[in-house]
């Protein structure tokens, strides 16, 4: 049903005040009206009545939905001047609202650099953000719009910001460097410097998050700029360059300063300053590591000095007891929070072998020189007037072994105070220094000898300072396994027991070059018609050797056995080099059987006299001289192959012209069985046994006489 005029007229109160609208919505109406009754004027057509008002519905809804977006779009076109213009006014809003602080800027850097000057921090600080966030903020803006060329009035402007900010930084780390200081007298400044340094720091990683943009001067990086200023501190007040002097004293007053100072610093970080910072500084972990770095850079500074082996040791001691020590790292007052177990050695392991190295180098020159001066005491008292001291058991003996083996074992011990490397290493330069002593040694004994040669009265009583290096030198020898603590590393070099066993055999030999200038004019006259008609020779020269023997037991027992072992080849080896002279060759069997019985005889005194010494017979090279008696006796010479046959095997060093002179002195041997023997010898050449003692290869056998030859003809 339609609505009336005046129905239309109340519901829309608005059509009087938009003419134009009213005069389309009646046109539409009208339309409308038309169009249903043209579809609708039959009954049945009202079936679709629900059809057609869906449609329209929907139609209506389109056209309403275009209508409102070209409303909406023509809105948005008029008002974007509006919302520029809104902006605009907000920023002058804003601009007319800091004109104020603008305004009054230098008023502040004035202000705030007299609360600096009162030592008014935490209020200056205060100040100086609010001045920074306020230029920040401008800044921030012209860099948004792209005002570059603004900014640089702007910096000038608010230029007294730098000199604030350098006098702020200076005091604060004026009183960072005396915090150790200001945590016992006034904890309330260091305080304040601490929480300005944390206030810049929350405004630097605000700044760093964002990173759109970045203030002049951001980020200010203060803490770490405390680290650095704190370990500088800690740096020079202490670990300056000692005073060095000759005895090392000034170098152990700066180590015991070193000790006193640092644990009383630390002591105070952890009792006052951990109070006043925040516990993610760590700050004693920080003080400490500062310490040690700065401690190790030290030793290394001091090392590079050419100190002496004392100033060497102070400083290993130092390191590796000392420091972590209860008297110091490890004080009570700083456990369990101060621990250096996780910042590495003091001194790292190349520097440590280094000055190990270097102090070995200088025991080793005062060892050297210790062992000089003991040696020139030593053979001075070589030409004494006096025989040398002996012992309890009367052995000849001096002071050398104990002062030489105590002072290696000092500076063993000495070692093995700091590590058991360095121990080790004194050890083996010292029986490396006992091996250059011992050669030393023996050029002194063999320099003696020659001012005896030249004077067998001086010195007076050569022998037995001879007998006495004999007994050191086997002291010595015994002494060296007791010289390293650990029984694992005692061991001997072989080079070492070589030197002991060429000084032995060298004073041996002198000994043993004494008796024969005493045997020798008794043994020229053996073997000769005399001798052979029954002298007393050998009965002398068992005196000479009996009295040598005396003098030989002032020498302990194994050089002692080995002294009358060497005496009895030298008396053996004499004997038989004067009979292979040949000064006796026997013309019969008569002379043969004298020669026997007198060479018999001989052996047998002197067997007899070394048996009595206490060499036993089995350790005799005499044998060889009753063996020699045996060939000559021999009464059939067609035996004497297979006779010289068992002497070879057994005296293995014979040669030839030995055998040849044996064949001559019998006086019976036809040149027929000469070459016989020899050619048995040929065919059955001997090999000498290592533990065979020679004795004819130490005999030379004189040149045969050649016959004259003519030419080419027969020799006659």
């Amino acid at each position: 049903m339609g609505l009336s005029a005046e129905d239309e007229r109340a519901a829309s109160p608005r059509d009087q005040e938009w003419p134009e609208a009213e005069k389309a919505e009646k046109l539409a109406r009208g339309a409308a009206l038309k169009w249903a009754s043209g579809v609708f004027y039959r009954p049945e057509k009202l079936e679709g009545l629900g059809q057609y008002r869906n449609r329209e519905t929907q139609r209506n809804s389109s056209i309403q939905s275009r209508l409102k977006s070209t409303v909406q779009s023509y809105l948005e076109g008029g008002l974007q001047q509006m919302r520029a213009l809104m902006a605009e006014h907000v920023q002058l809003a804003s601009v007319v609202q800091v004109l104020p602080q603008l305004f009054s800027v230098q008023e502040v850097f004035s202000h705030t650099l007299q609360l600096l000057h009162g030592q008014q921090l935490l209020e200056a600080h205060a100040e100086l953000m609010m001045m920074e966030h306020l230029r920040d903020d401008i800044l921030s803006q012209l860099h948004l719009r792209g005002f570059s060329s603004a900014q640089t009035t702007v910096l000038s402007y608010f230029s007294g910001l730098q000199e604030l900010n350098e006098t702020l930084a200076k005091q604060l780390w004026d009183i960072v460097g005396s915090s150790l200081h200001l945590v016992h007298e006034d904890p309330v400044l260091f305080v304040s410097a601490i929480r300005i340094i944390e206030r810049e720091e929350k405004i630097d990683d605000t700044l760093l998050l964002e990173a759109t943009f970045l203030p002049p001067g951001r980020p200010k990086g203060w803490r770490q700029k405390f680290y650095h200023v704190l370990q500088e501190t800690i740096t020079g007040s202490h670990f300056q360059a000692p005073r060095m002097d000759p005895e090392g004293s000034g170098l152990a007053r700066h180590l015991a300063a070193l000790q006193k100072g640092i644990v009383s610093e630390l002591r105070v970080v952890k009792e006052l300053m951990v109070q006043c910072v925040p516990s993610h500084y760590k700050i004693l972990s920080v003080c400490t590591a500062t310490f040690h770095q700065a401690l190790s850079s030290h030793l290394q500074d001091i090392l590079r000095e050419d100190l002496d082996k004392q100033a060497l040791f102070l400083l290993l001691e130092w390191a590796l007891c000392v420091y972590n020590s209860p008297e110091m790292m490890g004080h009570p007052d700083l456990l369990p929070e101060v621990d250096v177990s996780a910042l590495g050695p003091l001194m790292s392991p190349e520097l440590m072998d280094q000055t190990e190295r270097k102090y070995v180098m200088k025991v080793k020159a005062s060892v050297l020189e210790w062992m000089q001066r003991t040696l020139e005491v030593e053979f001075k008292e070589w030409f004494r007037e006096e025989e040398p001291e002996t012992d309890h058991q009367g052995f000849f003996q001096s002071a050398l072994p104990i002062i030489v083996m105590q002072m290696l074992k000092e500076n063993i011990q000495v070692a093995s105070l700091i590590t058991e490397s360095l121990q080790q290493k004194v050890y083996n330069m010292a029986l490396e220094e006992l091996e250059a002593f011992l050669g030393r040694l023996r050029e002194a004994i063999v320099q003696c000898g020659k001012e005896h040669q030249k004077d067998r009265s001086i010195p007076k009583y050569y022998m037995s300072y001879l007998l006495a290096t004999l007994n050191n030198n086997l002291a010595l020898s015994s002494s060296v396994s007791s010289l390293h603590p650990n029984t694992a590393s005692r061991e001997v070099p072989l080079s070492l027991r070589a030197a002991f066993d060429r000084t032995q055999k060298k004073a041996c030999q002198l000994l043993l070059e004494e008796l024969l200038l005493d045997l020798q004019p008794l043994c020229l006259q053996l073997h000769s018609r005399k001798w052979l008609l029954g002298s007393q020779l050998v009965s002398s020269m068992c005196e000479v050797i009996d009295k040598y023997a005396k003098d030989f037991s002032h020498v302990r027992r194994p050089v002692f056995m080995l002294l009358l072992m060497e005496t009895e080849l030298l008396v053996a080896s004499q004997y038989l080099r004067a009979l292979m002279q040949k000064k006796v060759v026997c013309k019969s069997e008569e002379e043969r059987g004298q020669l026997c019985a007198r060479l018999l005889l001989d052996a047998m005194q002197l067997r007899e006299l070394f048996c009595g010494l206490g060499l036993d017979q089995n350790q005799q090279s005499l044998e060889a001289v009753f063996a020699l008696q045996e060939l000559i006796c021999l009464k059939d010479p067609a035996l004497l192959s297979l006779e010289v046959l068992g002497f070879i095997t057994k005296y293995p060093d014979v040669s030839d012209e030995h055998i040849s002179t044996l064949l001559d002195i019998r006086g019976d041997v036809s040149k027929e069985v000469r070459h016989m023997v020899l050619d048995m010898m040929a065919q059955h050449p001997q090999v000498v046994p290592e533990s065979y003692r020679p004795i004819f290869s130490t005999i030379l056998v004189p040149m045969q006489e050649l016959p004259f030859c003519l030419r080419k003809g027969k020799c006659a």
